[in-house]
């Protein structure tokens, strides 16, 4: 039979040798409705745009359905679901039903690559494709990121209307570099300074990761240049939050390689990450100057308990000691974030919007702590199989993708203190990585069973 397959298929087009499946066309619409946005011209679909990248979850949720294994989180998600549908129908202070159904709509959007992935028949050599598609992508926006510091003005992109109506209008964004000049933090290519800082993320562990796994000198020269372009964006932004993520994810993929006996790798990357932290920190000081230095060197002036109390700590602790007691089962759908600014009716005293910064604070107002219980539930699972794939041997090489991505799981987890990830489209992308790899995983184990049967018989 496989024989025959390969015989049948004599020319192979490159979608099909890369194994492209629906899960690259949903990655390069989002990066595609990204830079749409950059440009002005647009503006007045720009709204429109926004609702198109999560409502084309809901759509391939709705044309491919959820056939196949079921992701373990799955069933805790299907209760976030519920909680959710109970919020948008019991309680007394929804801010509209509009703006409830589209906090609905949102959730549904962002957890479901969780259930139409799973319907998805993508081999090793296709979620590889995946990876290198959103490496590519944030590797570029890095590189933007970088020009944007190097040649003030030339690739600056469109600025956000939010940031240039809000009080400072952008101004308490600007850097001032080495050489005196003042620019935004790096913005890659979003529309927000110091955007630069995700795909510099991305960038820096996907990077580590693929140097890691292949042997290929260019290749290896390429994703080694691609995680110091991430790292200086990281520096540069000034964005504490995000350097600390990438550090704990780094931590946290060395746990892996320890733990699976690699350490020859375990060695390779500490060496090589110790020096890349070390060699792109002196290039940022080089070009950042003295206001780059002093934010990066708050982060050692006391704990990391104080240093978060000074930044976001004050919003969780809020958030526990205020809006938990007020709020134990959500303060109704629609009070918060972009939903309330494009669906919410705020003329209800009882329903006024609220203000979120964590995403601990938006899953209490949505759903209390139920909701908090359900995600929680989640995102563990999320964890637990990543780690369980990532130390699994019987998987061999693929099986780093499973660090890799439990790596980031644990730093995305972390960044839920510092913003709310899982109502932006991070959210949709965390559970897509996940749900692939689950999949993927879960065919290959399919196919190896049925090859070790055949040779049995």
């Amino acid at each position: 039979m496989i024989i025959k397959t390969s015989q049948t298929i004599s020319n192979p087009s490159i979608w099909t040798k890369l194994n492209w499946t629906w899960a690259h066309t949903f990655i390069l619409l989002q990066f595609t409705l990204q830079i749409l946005q950059l440009f002005p011209q647009i503006n007045v679909i720009r709204v429109s745009m926004r609702i198109t990248s999560f409502a084309f979850g809901i759509f391939l949720l709705m044309w491919l359905g959820s056939k196949g294994s079921k992701h373990p989180a799955t069933n805790p998600a299907i209760v976030v679901l519920a909680i959710m549908l109970l919020e948008l129908c019991l309680h007394p202070y929804i801010n509209s039903i509009t703006a409830g159904i589209a906090q609905c709509a949102m959730y549904v959007a962002i957890l479901s690559p969780l259930f139409w992935a799973r319907s998805l028949k993508i081999t090793p050599i296709g979620f590889q494709s995946f990876m290198f598609l959103i490496w590519g992508i944030h590797t570029l926006s890095a590189s933007f990121g970088v020009l944007q510091v190097y040649y003030p003005g030339k690739f600056q992109p469109f600025l956000s209307t939010f940031i240039q109506n809000s009080v400072y209008g952008g101004d308490d964004l600007l850097i001032t570099l080495a050489n005196g000049e003042q620019v935004y933090r790096p913005m890659g290519l979003t529309d927000t300074p110091g955007g630069a800082a995700t795909a510099g993320f991305y960038a820096l562990l996907f990077g580590i990761v693929i140097a890691l796994k292949h042997k290929s000198p260019i290749l290896r020269i390429v994703s080694i240049g691609s995680a110091a372009l991430g790292l200086f964006c990281i520096y540069l932004t000034q964005i504490r939050s995000v350097l600390v993520l990438a550090a704990v994810s780094i931590v946290f993929l060395a746990i892996v390689l320890m733990r699976t006996g690699q350490i020859a790798r375990l060695t390779v990357m500490v060496s090589g990450v110790t020096s890349l932290f070390a060699a792109t920190f002196f290039w940022a000081i080089a070009i950042g100057g003295k206001s780059t230095l002093q934010r990066l060197s708050s982060l050692f002036t006391a704990s990391p308990q104080e240093v978060y109390q000074q930044g976001r700590g004050s919003f969780l602790q809020t958030t526990i000691e205020t809006v938990l007691p007020q709020y134990p089962l959500g303060a109704g759908l629609g009070r918060w974030g972009m939903i309330n600014n494009y669906f919410g009716d705020n003329t209800d005293l009882m329903s006024q919007p609220l203000w979120v910064e964590i995403q601990w604070t938006g899953w209490l107002l949505d759903g209390g702590v139920p909701l908090i219980l359900a995600y929680i539930a989640a995102l563990y699972l999320a964890c637990q199989t990543a780690w369980n794939i990532a130390t699994n041997r019987q998987l061999g090489d693929f099986a780093l993708w499973g660090g890799l991505i439990f790596a980031y799981n644990i730093g995305a987890v972390a960044l839920t203190f510092n913003y709310p990830l899982f109502m932006s489209q991070g959210g949709m992308e965390f559970w897509l990585l996940n749900a692939l790899l689950f999949v993927t995983a879960r065919n290959s184990e399919i196919v190896n069973n049925k090859l070790l049967k055949t040779i049995q018989v």
